[in-house]
C-alpha cells in the first residue's frame, strides 16, 4: 500500500457501518510502514497518563508495561509532553534515554510517536510504529502519520 492512500485506509476502518476497529486501522498502519509494531494510545489528561487502546506486535511484556504511561516517559510519553513527534533511528544503539530500556525487547530499530489529538485540538492520545530495520522517519512519513493520528483522534 501507498504511503498517499494509507489515511482513507485508516478512516475506511474507522467509520465502519459496525463502529470503529482501531485493530484494524492499527494493521493498515502496519502494513504501508512495513512495521512490526504499531501501538495507539487514549490520553487521560487529568491523570498525565496514556492508556493502551490497540497495539500490535508487541512481546507481553513489553505490552504489559505500555498498558499505562505517564507523560514524559518514553517516547509516547514524550510525544505527548511535546506535542510533537518524537524519532529513533535505532532503538536497539539508541543511548539518548529517549527511549525506556524495555523498548528494545520489541526488537525493532527505527521507532517514531506521534501525538494523536482530536477535532478540537486537544491531546487525544499517542500512535507508534516501529519498524524492524534502523530507519530515518521523512517528513512526508511523518505527514501521513500525522494525518492518520488526526483520523484516529476523531475516534478515541
Amino acid at each position: 500500500m501507498a504511503l498517499a492512500s494509507l489515511p482513507s485506509s485508516v478512516e475506511a476502518a474507522l467509520t465502519s457501518s459496525s463502529g470503529p476497529s482501531f485493530d484494524l486501522a492499527i494493521e493498515e498502519i502496519a502494513t504501508a510502514f512495513g512495521a512490526v509494531t504499531v501501538t495507539l494510545h487514549r490520553a487521560d489528561n487529568d491523570e498525565s497518563v496514556l492508556l493502551m487502546v490497540a497495539s500490535k506486535g508487541l512481546p507481553p511484556p513489553v505490552a504489559a508495561v505500555t498498558e499505562r504511561i505517564r507523560f514524559g516517559k518514553g517516547m509516547a510519553g514524550l510525544c505527548v509532553q511535546r506535542r510533537e513527534p518524537v524519532t529513533v533511528c535505532n532503538l536497539q544503539s539508541d543511548s539518548s534515554g529517549v527511549a525506556k530500556p524495555s523498548a528494545k525487547l520489541t526488537g525493532v530499530e527505527g521507532a517514531i510517536a506521534v501525538p494523536v489529538f482530536d477535532e478540537g485540538g486537544r491531546l487525544a492520545g499517542a500512535l507508534g510504529v516501529g519498524k524492524p530495520g534502523a530507519h530515518d522517519y521523512t517528513d512526508d512519513e511523518k505527514a501521513t502519520l500525522a494525518s492518520c493520528a488526526a483520523l484516529l483522534g476523531k475516534s478515541l
